[in-house]
């Protein structure tokens, strides 16, 4: 089961909260300041710009920008809180709506009031999470309409556009843009999609604003992989990501698969970087939804990224057939390659797909199929070319499959104080 603790000391604004490993109540999350009267939409707006907040789905979009942008459009606009965590390596969000769904919840309502949302919807695949979300509905009713929306849970439903699908009451698919969601979203509505985690990081900036860069230079982590247990945890960037194997139990990491799957397979030298959006960039690697796998001497990076782009073939939502042909293409040479069964031509061509495939689907799962396989020939040629050369022992003790190896169980959570006698 993974674990959830914080790294050091709790965090006084942080996500992780006093005590990760119980649901929060409205009362406790109302003494603790929450539900508070707070700057206003415009001033909120002004406070999340300075911050420098960036979404925590994945891609890391200025938080502010997003929220302009919906704002701007007038007429009725929709808020998402977009708790489908479609990455197998990640936990944060299922967490933080079955622990904090108060702080989410707040995040959407300010959200709102920022882009002058008429009504809200959570959006999510974890039925344990949407009631706790329907639970604190209940306990502290919302100024403004909000459903709870359960989808299927895959790769591609947390896409915003898929979101906005899914809740027109479509399947959960991607489509073609533009639109997007911001210009012609739900019911045809300028609609901000944000990620749970960023709402509660709104939230957090939104009753302490005077603190709002030091909340946005922090984010969750689910550390998985090596001999220990997965761990949850909230760590500032900066923090090295040695530091984060260790203390998840790796002492020495092999390498690592970052970023969920978009940020593909790192060597040992991405891990003497900072945990930071910008240095992990510039070293062709991403941040992503803050998942890291991180790989020991014993794991082969070449069965880690078969695993990756398995999981994304099987996941493919089947509507784009250069995302049809490529990841399965992508997947059925690094298979070949850990079984041992590649041709000489096999690095050629996973280079060409590396620089040929992305951007051609219509949501990102292609690009994070063909990263994988870039992130490999550039962090571990000489591996590549040995397994060409003869069969891999630890490829061939542990065969590349659909990915389930990357799963990480959401932690427990167990159920909230009971309210003290006389509590309203």
């Amino acid at each position: 089961m993974t674990a959830v603790r914080h790294l050091t000391a709790a965090l006084p604004d942080g996500v992780l909260g006093a005590d990760p490993g119980r649901v929060e109540s409205a009362d406790e999350y109302r003494g603790g300041g929450g539900y508070a009267a707070g700057p206003g939409g415009a001033q909120l707006l002004h406070h999340l710009a300075e911050s420098g907040l960036r979404g925590r789905g994945g891609a890391g979009f200025p938080a502010a920008v997003k929220l302009r942008a919906v704002r701007e459009r007038g007429g009725a606009p929709v808020v998402v809180a977009n708790g489908e965590e479609g990455e197998p390596g990640s936990v944060k969000d299922r967490w933080l709506m079955r622990a904090r769904p108060h702080l989410v919840l707040d995040g959407l309502v300010r959200a709102a009031a920022v882009t002058g949302a008429v009504r809200g919807y959570v959006y999510l695949a974890d039925p344990e999470a949407a009631g706790r979300i329907r639970e604190a509905l209940a306990e502290q009713p919302p100024p403004l309409p909000v459903d709870v929306v359960l989808t299927e849970h895959t790769y591609v439903a947390g896409e915003e556009s898929a979101v906005v699908r899914r809740i027109d009451g479509g399947p959960a698919l991607p489509t073609a843009k533009p639109p997007r969601p911001f210009e012609r979203g739900v019911g045809g509505a300028p609609t901000l999609v944000a990620n749970v985690e960023t709402l509660a990081r709104l939230a957090l900036i939104a009753a302490r604003p005077e603190r709002g860069r030091a909340i946005a230079r922090t984010t969750l982590v689910t550390l998985s992989g090596g001999p220990g247990r997965p761990l949850l945890t909230e760590a500032g960037y900066g923090t090295p990501l040695r530091d984060l194997a260790a203390a998840h139990g790796t002492a020495d990491p092999a390498g690592a698969l970052m970023g969920g799957l978009f940020g593909g397979v790192a060597g040992p030298r991405t891990l003497d970087l900072p945990l930071m959006p910008e240095a992990l960039a510039a070293a062709g690697s991403s941040l992503g939804c803050g998942a890291v796998r991180f790989l020991t001497a014993a794991d082969c990076p070449v069965a880690t990224a078969a695993d990756a782009v398995g999981h994304l073939a099987a996941q493919s939502s089947r509507q784009c057939g250069v995302c049809v042909s490529g990841t399965a293409a992508v997947a059925a040479a690094l298979a070949a390659l850990a079984t041992g069964t590649a041709g000489p031509d096999t690095p050629a061509h996973l280079e060409r797909w590396a620089g040929g495939l992305p951007g051609r689907g219509a949501c990102g799962l292609l690009d994070a199929a063909a990263g994988t396989a870039g992130s490999l020939l550039r962090a571990f040629p000489d591996l590549v070319r040995h397994h060409l050369e003869s069969p891999c022992p630890g490829c061939a003790a542990a065969p590349p499959g659909d990915g389930h190896r990357l799963t990480v169980a959401v932690p427990q959570v167990t159920a909230p104080l009971p309210a003290l006698k006389g509590t309203p």
